[in-house]
């Protein structure tokens, strides 16, 4: 099964989620993103999520259960939607911190041959991946995404994300004010087109296509056995 490459812990011992630590320093971003942006970003508001969501979960079947899980069991629970919430953010964040690298880079060799094939290239993704993220209304995320052997440009409201619904999430950037308001003030369009263009991680995005490669090559084969078995 899917899982983002440096994954949040278990707690499959029944012990509290915890905020990981940052890949890097908090000025490592700089200056495209502010250590103070990521003082504020990191310590409150991701802190704050993990902090709420082991109080909501303390003493329920999900304070066991690894991070993912408990996004996929409360998504569509109204009755559960604090905790999808709590959940959906820290699980974003942790994704949306390894997106990032302070030397950025460009796709390897297989991702440019998908963002050929999908995307209209490198320029093609940078440019509509930046456009979409601006005009994402509101709180939200876009996200670079592997679905159904595609790469895609997809953008989630609030805590949501493709994770959510089974979907191989590649690369995120978080379009919420509080994770650039401080550095660009109102200009959300010109944080993420410099966020895309020096900051983008595409050894992790790599990994998690790889491992969503994975996941489908084992979807097919069990579904072949499946069809050979009811012969």
């Amino acid at each position: 099964m899917y899982q983002a490459a440096g994954a949040p812990p278990a707690t499959d011992t029944g012990g509290p989620l915890t905020l990981t630590p940052l890949p890097y320093a908090e000025d490592a971003l700089a200056p495209v993103i502010s250590s103070e942006t990521v003082a504020l970003h990191y310590g409150k508001h991701h802190r704050t999520y993990v902090e709420k969501l082991n109080d909501l979960v303390k003493g329920t079947e999900f304070a066991r259960m690894p991070l993912d899980e408990i996004v996929k069991r409360t998504a569509a629970i109204a009755a559960r939607a604090e905790v999808f919430n709590n959940a959906g953010q820290a699980w974003n964040h942790h994704f949306y911190w390894r997106s990032l690298a302070p030397k950025g880079g460009r796709p390897g060799e297989e991702l440019r041959k998908r963002l050929d094939r999908d995307l209209g290239g490198y320029d093609g993704f940078a440019e509509a991946f930046t456009k979409a993220a601006a005009a994402q209304f509101g709180s939200g995320w876009a996200w670079l995404v592997f679905d159904a052997g595609t790469l895609k440009i997809v953008t989630t409201s609030n805590a949501d994300s493709p994770m959510a619904r089974g979907i191989t999430s590649l690369l995120a950037v978080d379009v919420w004010e509080h994770a650039y308001y401080l550095d660009y003030q109102n200009q959300r369009e010109e944080h993420v087109r410099k966020v895309v263009d020096r900051l983008l991680n595409w050894e992790f995005a790599a990994q998690n296509l790889a491992a969503g490669q994975a996941d489908a090559r084992e979807a097919k084969a069990s579904g072949s056995v499946r069809k050979a078995t009811k012969k």
